[in-house]
């Protein structure tokens, strides 16, 4: 595990309404490099629009955004790409119809003199899925149609990193996927953060997210109410905090 002084990301008091309703409250979170923090919740939390505001999808109404230490303002999409932010949504947002390679560099093509330089896209993009430890997909020439769900997910991951993000976001990777195809990628999650890369992992599912991440950031109606360290809570005190059962600091976790 990295450790850095400085977070990655570090949201301070941050805000959000929609009319007459207030879905982000003072929420304060923060990502290190090389770590995996999972956000959780319930329903209705506030996941969504926190990683909506990371990700510019939606602009806080309220709060400070730093990034590596210094006030950013992220207003689109662009904003969160040109300072190092990917988001890798359950959709995965992938074509079919084209190649892993073609489906890496979507949109960001390599191009040599006038053409696109297919050589060296395939270079680069079967070295990053190597550098993440990918041993199940045989050629990075398949057809994304030919895929398992698993093998769809591990190519979103590395499109993310083939851009040299420092911050990756996962919503739900594992939603949908077997057993074994939820090891396999749940593996990469750990291998991606071990990179140097900070990572949000967003789940549903406590027991991987216990297995995976370092931390454990907990929204409940719109608040953060812990921030815990994943090797020092369980199971039964996640749900807790989710259902608001519990609300105390106990035994080295830190209710905020």
């Amino acid at each position: 595990m990295t450790t850095a002084a400085v977070p990655v990301i570090e949201l301070k008091s941050v805000a959000k309404s929609f009319g007459a309703v207030e879905v982000l409250s003072g929420v304060d979170f923060t990502a290190m490099a090389g770590e995996v923090t999972a956000l959780v919740g319930d329903n209705g939390a506030g996941k969504s629009t926190l990683i909506k505001g990371i990700a510019g999808v939606q602009a806080y109404d309220a709060g400070t955004i730093l990034f590596e230490g210094k006030e950013v303002h992220i207003k689109s999409p662009v904003d969160a790409s040109d300072l190092g932010i990917e988001v890798v949504y359950q959709d995965l947002a992938l074509c079919d119809n084209l190649d892993i390679v073609q489906n890496m560099f979507l949109g960001r093509e390599m191009v040599r003199s006038v053409s696109i330089d297919s050589e060296s896209m395939e270079q680069k993009a079967a070295a990053t899925l190597k550098g993440l430890s990918v041993r199940n997909i045989s050629s990075v020439r398949q057809k994304v149609s030919s895929l398992s769900g698993g093998q769809r997910q591990t190519v979103a991951i590395a499109r993310s990193v083939l851009w040299e993000n420092k911050l990756v976001i996962l919503d739900e990777p594992t939603a949908a996927l077997g057993v074994s195809q939820t090891k396999q990628v749940l593996k990469m999650v750990r291998d991606l953060a071990d990179t140097g890369v900070a990572v949000i992992l967003i789940s549903h599912n406590m027991q991987e997210v216990l297995a995976v991440a370092d931390s454990v950031q907990i929204l409940r109606l719109g608040q953060m109410v812990a921030n815990l360290k994943a090797s020092e809570t369980n199971l039964h005190s996640i749900v807790s905090y989710i259902t608001g059962a519990e609300s105390l600091s106990i035994s080295g976790e830190a209710a905020l």
